[in-house]
């Protein structure tokens, strides 16, 4: 079993219901790879992994597992399971972490209240945080309160133009000329 010092360490970020039904699912290929895992290319492949990687989770009841040559790591809550699938080299620590980080900005982002419901009801940010903390298999975020901030604050600009207070008439568009003529001959006058 050799290192993997690729960015690319996590394969799949799974959310399945209690009875190993998808509630969410994202698998992601590296394109740097030479040998790509066939294993999730079709949804019927993911599907058939999916269930029996959750008979193996209610079999074995532990957070980190080794399943069909892959690090598995999962966190289980009322009535869903979610699942972060690594490379079976990747490390534990890092992978069960990001796991933790998630599913604590998840709760936030939920009220506290993770379940099949609450999940599909507010799916849109579930998606969010995901994507917030991983971006094509690569761990870009750790924080809980980052990713919570970036899911539920919107972009700020630092133009904020507001439309209806734009004066068009000869008298504005007088204005703005004079302003600008006024601004390029203070820079001139500065050598800039």
């Amino acid at each position: 079993m050799s290192l993997n010092i690729s960015l690319y360490t996590i394969s799949a970020v799974l959310i399945l219901d209690n009875e190993g039904n998808r509630v969410f699912s994202k698998y992601y290929h590296s394109s740097l790879e030479e040998t790509s895992d066939s294993q999730f290319e079709t949804s019927s492949q993911q599907i058939k992994f999916e269930k029996s990687l959750f008979g193996k989770i209610n079999k074995i009841n532990q957070d980190i597992l080794l399943y069909d040559n892959h690090l598995i790591v999962y966190k289980q809550t009322n009535d869903v399971i979610v699942v972060l699938v690594a490379k079976i080299n990747e490390n534990e620590s890092l992978i069960y972490s990001t796991l933790a980080n998630l599913f604590e900005a998840i709760s936030i982002l939920l009220d506290n209240t993770i379940d099949k419901q609450t999940i599909l009801d507010k799916f849109d940010m579930v998606s969010l945080a995901i994507d917030e903390t991983i971006d094509d298999g690569i761990i870009i975020e750790y924080d809980p309160a980052t990713i919570v901030s970036r899911v539920t604050n919107p972009p700020s600009s630092h133009y904020d133009v507001n439309l209806k207070n734009i004066d068009i008439s000869e008298k504005g568009i007088f204005n703005a000329l004079s302003f600008a003529s006024k601004k390029i001959g203070e820079r001139l006058q500065q050598g800039l």
